[in-house]
């Protein structure tokens, strides 16, 4: 399973709105296998289709192993979720601020409001119809990587250029599954 080059904020690629995929052949099923291998090597915790230059609306999720200090298990952790023809069948009206970074926008963290839960729906890879609730981090990544499909990255979600935070190239995810905002004196590289 070769890895993909990520495509990142500057290439008109990420705005294109992805196509729906018709059949979860072979060539998908490649596609995903390629999507696993590269988001695990960039240590990421999802990754649209999009963002390997593919513009095909497949999304894969999988969140970070839990820390030492967590009571309870979180049976969705470490679970790899590939959804194909991804969306939102249901938000929750409660909402929350949270610290996003994204593969594709590498350097920079953000506050974006987002539904603390969702349902989602859409086919498994092997083209069965699929539907998972996810709530808090779950829930945050699903959203992030449908907007991705829809050409629509993080920081369009930023309203307030204050709340972009440049972090070390590589700390987004730290920074996101922390739920931390490094201070601005802490934070390094430039501001996009």
């Amino acid at each position: 399973m070769p890895r993909r080059e990520i495509v990142v904020y500057d290439d008109p690629t990420l705005r294109k709105k992805s196509r729906r995929v018709k059949h979860v052949s072979d060539d998908v099923q490649r596609l995903i296998d390629d999507m696993v291998e590269t988001m695990h090597a960039a240590n990421g915790i999802g990754l649209a289709a999009i963002q390997v230059g593919v513009p095909q609306r497949v999304i894969i999720v999988q969140l970070p192993e839990p820390g030492e200090d967590e009571e309870e298990p979180d049976p969705d952790v470490d679970r790899l979720f590939v959804v194909v023809n991804p969306q939102l069948a249901r938000r929750s009206r409660e909402t929350e601020e949270g610290i996003e970074g994204c593969l594709s926008v590498p350097g920079l963290v953000g506050d974006v409001e987002r539904c603390c839960a969702v349902t989602v729906k859409g086919l498994d890879r092997h083209g069965k119809p699929l539907r998972v609730k996810a709530q808090d981090l779950l829930a945050r990544a699903f959203q992030h990587e449908i907007d991705h499909c829809d050409g629509v990255l993080f920081i369009d979600h930023v309203d307030d250029p204050e709340k972009l935070y440049p972090v070390t190239k590589g700390e987004e995810e730290a920074a996101e599954a922390a739920q931390q905002v490094p201070s601005r004196s802490e934070a390094t590289g430039p501001l996009v």
